[in-house]
């Protein structure tokens, strides 16, 4: 048996591309995408059509329906090949308007339903800033799923925990990258693999804090550099994987154990932790690879954002 069929008896594959003429060779339960992600697939010759026929069939609507329109249209062909859900993300521009976010995700998940797809099938991905939080919570009192992102600390997972969020994604590479960027010449890679990789350990105290506490939030470990990261948190509740790392795994037969357990985290003595507004902002500010990390990848998405709008406008 290949490692990747291994590691979906003990966690739910999921595919993190937007790349939906790739998916059902690794049939994943779900994928996610990201405004990155979409750009990539429609700079590609077989995806143009699809972004063009959009924007020709909403011509008159304002910039930002259409771009939502776009990224629907891309989830709804990812949801004839998963039998699961997608996750769709709101403009990272509005990472810090709760009002602006709850807004956008009704929107995104009114489009989904006028196509006949059921809210169960959808996670509204919104990035894990206070207000970003606070705007999930809200949503999530609707019966609107969210899929908590750029989530690289303690702090933002347990606020998540606490505000009845349905999945969050705590994001390995991003953590590692950091971390390696740090040390400099430093740097051990091999000390530094496996249960050892700081990505690792941030997505394991979360995945243990979560069990030993009965949160029902799901941990989605995210953003992986290799595929040691996705063997180090095989037993997680869900990974999001690449399709490269996907084939890697595929290729492989080697043994691939169990790494995370809920059971032996139910076990473990881990203290109760609570956030308010201000005790959150303290604790993410206190972590510099975490507030680093959550302010470029809100920058790097508004980026891709912004040169979707742009090749929207063209198309125009």
């Amino acid at each position: 048996m290949n490692q990747l069929d291994q590691l979906k008896s003990y966690t739910t594959v999921v595919a993190d591309t937007g790349n939906f003429l790739q998916l059902a060779q690794f049939a994943p339960r779900d994928a996610t995408t990201n405004p990155s992600l979409i750009l990539k697939a429609v700079l590609q010759p077989e995806y143009a059509p699809l972004l063009a026929e959009t924007v020709v069939a909403h011509k008159g609507l304002a910039l930002d329906e259409i771009v939502d329109r776009v990224l629907v249209r891309f989830g709804l062909e990812i949801l004839k090949v998963v039998p699961g859900r997608v996750s769709t993300e709101v403009d990272a521009r509005l990472s810090f308007d709760r009002a602006a976010t709850v807004a956008r995700a009704r929107r995104i998940m009114a489009l989904y339903e006028a196509a006949g797809i059921p809210r169960e099938r959808v996670l509204i991905k919104i990035a894990s800033t206070w207000e970003g939080i606070q705007a999930a919570a809200e949503l999530e009192r609707e019966g609107i799923r969210c899929n908590l992102t750029l989530l690289f600390s303690f702090c933002q997972a347990v606020a998540c925990g606490a505000a009845g969020i349905q999945l969050i994604s705590p994001f390995v590479g991003r953590i590692y990258d950091w971390y390696k960027k740090s040390a400099g010449a430093a740097w051990d890679e091999a000390a530094s693999a496996g249960l050892n990789d700081p990505g690792v350990k941030s997505v394991t105290q979360i995945f243990n804090y979560y069990k030993k506490h009965g949160v029902k939030t799901e941990v989605m470990g995210a953003s992986f550099r290799n595929i040691g990261q996705i063997q180090a948190l095989a037993g997680c509740d869900l990974l999001t994987i690449s399709p490269e790392l996907l084939a890697q795994l595929q290729a492989s037969e080697a043994a691939l154990p169990r790494a995370l357990d809920a059971e032996a985290a139910r076990a473990a003595d881990i203290p109760a932790v609570a956030y308010d507004e201000a005790g959150f902002r303290f604790a993410l500010n206190q972590d510099a690879m975490a507030t680093e990390k959550l302010a470029e990848g809100i920058r790097l998405f508004a980026v891709d954002a912004g040169k979707l709008d742009q090749l929207i406008e063209k198309s125009l």
